[in-house]
């Protein structure tokens, strides 16, 4: 199957996706800071540049996108028609080093979350929020 768009406009599509501050990332930040919580964002000297970080509960949240990440069973996890090794080879890439990333965090002692964008996108997410802070506050 071909692709409706010519390969710049993709490329330009493509390029939009942002990796920092996405809307579900975003949403959540704003929930724990009500809470209370106080944070670090993108850590670049742990493994992975966790989304958010609690240096003192030594914890980190990362906030993935169920199409870029493999959410098992999620609706928005769909393989584009075009070029499907191409995509099978980046997913299976994004997960190995996820996995990868997460146990260096683990071994480095701390606490890992991680969130799924589609437990973001309703308009309650108070059970998600309510789950991580307990999370958090039990160390």
């Amino acid at each position: 199957m071909t692709d409706i768009v010519s390969r710049e406009i993709r490329s330009r599509m493509m390029s939009g996706i942002r990796s920092r501050d996405t809307r579900p990332e975003v949403r959540l930040r704003r929930e724990l800071h009500a809470l209370g919580h106080r944070f670090r964002l993108h850590a670049r000297d742990l493994a992975g540049t966790p989304d958010i970080v609690m240096p003192r509960r030594k914890a980190a949240i990362q906030v993935h996108g169920c199409f870029w990440h493999r959410h098992v069973g999620c609706k928005y996890t769909s393989t584009p028609a075009t070029r499907p090794d191409f995509w099978q080879a980046k997913f299976d890439s994004n997960r190995s080093r996820d996995a990868r990333n997460l146990a260096q965090l683990q071994c480095a002692g701390w606490r890992t979350a991680i969130v799924w964008e589609c437990c973001l996108r309703g308009a309650d997410i108070s059970e998600v929020v309510r789950r991580l802070d307990t999370w958090l506050r039990s160390d």
